[in-house]
Parts: structure tokens; C-alpha cells; sequence
């Protein structure tokens, strides 16, 4: 009752968000910008209550969900199998994300012509080689990588510390108590932070409309509209796919993680549903060692939304400057984004920036870029309930395979 109660007050905030900007930016124009800059508060404070509570959430639950597996071969067994379903998920959405945009053409409404070669987007594009994934994979301290929220990097020093437990057996049993204690509590500060979910919605809401508008999204409605129902399509593939192995239970599965999906939607961060996420994962029915060791890496490896993204973006500047990439060069282009997408979690506007470092490779104007600065508050927030959705899914599939998927009444 009480999660029913949450998710209908953030669907409130949301509709009374979107309505007091858009009478904000309507009736009082010369305070709008003031109006949206007081409105920023709600959401940033919200995010930073999160990522307060993100690394040591991660920290602990993987390291002891990884040290109550007992041996290596569990956590590679798991991981295998884990990242065996992101590969796979990854190249569905990338795949899907070039045949919908070619299919439906958003690009072909708005033909410009090409711009300057040295016009810019203002978006870094990202370093595409293996040492700067590598880098970015591997801390250099974890103190560093928790003060970052770098979830990738977490996720590399847990496995380690959770390994080196498991193989200590009974000498590391008072260590593991502690960090399952230390789990418990981090859980229970997400419910007491969650109280503040529907004012976050208000507020981000309230400020993107009563800065820019209804406008925005009228103007780009052929791409923002099929965008979105390229991402219904996914949905239900990831979904049908998920059903192959969990059977009909993933409809209980995707009403289970309803609030964690629309707080990712409202607030256009799925690191802010990730607590709460991996509450309603254990209470469907997974174990909590699969779903505490799966869904931290799902957050650097499956980004199903972003993958879908990057391919629509791409291929979407490509036709309004009215550029012709060939069969070759766009399987190129899903396996250059399949690897530089990998661990962009903790980057500022990570789909941009991978996009960015994607666009010259193929000749395509960098500065194209711009036309979707202005609706990518938007469009992230599609991507980022997208996200959610594929990483749940994915922890419930791994928690299948390994038999730990319990029936209702036992979760």
C-alpha cells in the first residue's frame, strides 16, 4: 500500500510540474528563468541524496552477495552468464534502434544544409580506444571511485574484496555480518530518501517546461513520437525475450519495478531508481546475491535505452543533412558503439558524448549534434526508464538460470 501510495504521488508531482511551468512560462515569462533556476533545487537535491547513498548501497550489497557464493567459479558462472544476456540485449537495441529509424525516417522532415567543417556541438566526444575504457574500468583508489559514484569502478574492486572473502571461508564470516548489517541499513535510508521522490518529479518538471516550454516538444514531435515508440518496441521485445525464461511472470515482474521505472522517467536518471530497483527485484523473487552482483553491472553494461539511442541519433542526423551510409558502414557503426558504450555510467550525458566521438568517424557533422540538445532532457527520459526495465529483466533472467528465483510467496 505504501508503494501504491508513492507511485500516485509521483505521477501528482509530475502532472503538477508540468502545469505550473507551463502557466509559469505562460502567465509570468519574465520570472520564468528565475522560477525554473528555484525549481532546479528539488531534483538536485534528491540526486545528490541518491548518489549519497549509491556506493556504499553497491559496495555492500555485491561484496556480500558475492562472499555468500562461496568460490570463484559462482562468481563467474553468474558473471558469464550476466554478461552473456547484456552482450546480447545490447545488439538487440543497438539493431532495433537502425532498423526504426530507417523505417521511419524522422530525419527526412527537417533537411538542412550541411554546416561549416569546423562547427562544433559543444559536446566532448569521448576517447574511442581500449586504454580509455580500461582507465575508466579500473580504480586507482576506491576511496576515489566511491567520492565519483564511478559504478563500473566499484564494481571491479567489489569483485576483488568479495572474492578474496569468500576464499578466507570462516576468517572473513564477522566481516561479511557487518557489510550484510551495513546493506540493511542502506536499504532502509532509501526508503526515508524515497519520501522526497515526488517533490524531485515536481521539480524537474516545473523547470524544463517553464524554461523552454511546451514548444520544444511540438517542434521536434516526428522525432521525440517515434523515438518513443521505437522504445515501446523494445519494451516489448526485451519483455518477450524475458519471457522465454522466466515464463509469464515478467508482467508481475515489470508492475513490480512500476514506481522505480517512473521515478527513473520523471526525475531522467535511472541511477536514481537503482536502490529501489533493487528492492523490488528481491521482493518478486530474486536472490539477493544474483540481483546485488548483477544489477551493479547492468548499470555500466546494459543500457538498453542508450543503445537504442545512439544508433536513432546517428542515423537520424545522417538523413536530415542527407547522408547515405551503407550497409557496411552502419554494421561498423553498431560494433563501434557496442564497445564505447560499455562503462559510460557515471559520464554527464554519457549518450551524447559517445555520439559525439561516433559522428566523425562516418563524416557525418559533428554540429548535427545540436538539433537534439534541446528536447535530450526528453528524450533521457525515455532512455533512462528503458534502462531500467532492461536491467531488470536481465537480473531476473540471470536469477532463472541459476535457480534462485523464488515464487511469490517466498519472496
Amino acid at each position: 500500500m505504501r508503494s501504491h501510495r508513492l507511485t500516485w504521488f509521483i505521477v501528482i508531482g509530475l502532472i503538477l510540474g508540468v502545469v505550473s511551468g507551463y502557466v509559469c512560462y505562460t502567465f509570468f515569462p519574465a520570472h520564468s528563468v528565475g522560477f525554473a533556476e528555484g525549481m532546479t533545487l528539488l531534483p538536485g537535491a534528491f540526486l545528490r541524496l541518491i548518489k549519497m547513498i549509491i556506493a556504499p548501497l553497491v559496495f555492500s550489497t555485491l561484496v556480500v552477495g558475492i562472499a555468500k557464493m562461496g568460490d570463484i567459479a559462482s562468481v563467474g558462472r553468474i558473471g558469464g552468464k550476466a554478461l552473456g544476456w547484456f552482450i546480447f540485449a545490447s545488439l538487440i537495441s543497438l539493431t532495433l534502434g537502425l532498423v526504426l529509424v530507417q523505417l521511419f525516417e524522422p530525419g527526412h522532415a527537417m533537411q538542412l544544409p550541411l554546416p561549416a567543417k569546423n562547427a562544433a556541438s559543444g559536446v566532448a566526444a569521448g576517447a574511442l580506444s581500449l586504454q580509455g575504457f580500461i582507465e575508466h574500468m579500473i580504480p586507482t583508489s576506491v576511496i576515489d571511485a566511491m567520492a565519483r559514484n564511478e559504478i563500473l569502478q566499484i564494481v571491479v574492486f567489489s569483485l576483488f574484496f568479495g572474492t578474496a572473502m569468500a576464499a578466507l571461508g570462516e576468517r572473513s564470516r564477522s566481516v561479511i555480518e557487518v557489510l550484510d548489517t551495513a546493506a540493511h541499513i542502506m536499504l532502509k535510508v532509501t526508503s526515508y530518501v524515497m519520501i522526497f521522490a515526488p517533490l524531485a518529479v515536481f521539480g524537474a518538471l516545473a523547470s524544463t517546461v517553464a524554461k523552454q516550454g511546451l514548444g520544444v516538444i511540438g517542434v521536434y514531435g516526428i522525432f521525440i513520437g517515434e523515438f518513443y515508440i521505437s522504445l515501446f518496441i523494445l519494451w516489448g521485445v526485451v519483455s518477450l525475450l524475458g519471457a522465454l525464461v522466466i515464463g509469464p511472470s515478467v508482467l508481475r515482474l515489470l508492475r513490480r519495478v512500476r514506481e522505480p521505472i517512473l521515478l527513473a522517467f520523471s526525475t531522467a536518471s535511472s541511477e536514481a531508481a537503482f536502490p529501489r530497483t533493487l528492492e523490488e527485484l528481491e521482493r518478486f523473487g530474486c536472490s539477493n546475491r544474483v540481483a546485488s552482483f548483477v544489477l551493479p553491472m547492468g548499470y555500466s553494461f546494459n543500457l538498453d535505452g542508450s543503445m537504442m539511442y545512439c544508433t536513432f541519433a546517428v542515423m537520424f542526423i545522417a538523413q536530415v543533412y542527407g547522408i547515405e551510409l551503407s550497409i557496411g558502414q552502419q554494421l561498423t557503426m553498431v560494433a563501434v558503439l557496442m564497445l564505447t558504450s560499455k562503462g559510460i555510467a557515471g559520464v554527464p550525458r554519457a549518450s551524447l558524448v559517445v555520439i559525439a566521438a561516433t559522428l566523425p568517424l562516418f563524416n557525418i557533422p559533428e554540429a548535427g549534434l545540436l538539433l537534439l540538445l534541446s528536447i535530450d532532457h526528453f528524450l533521457d527520459m525515455g532512455r533512462s526508464a528503458t534502462n531500467v526495465i532492461g536491467n531488470s529483466i536481465a537480473t531476473a533472467v540471470v536469477s532463472t538460470w541459476e535457480g534462485e528465483l523464488r515464487p511469490t510467496t517466498e519472496a
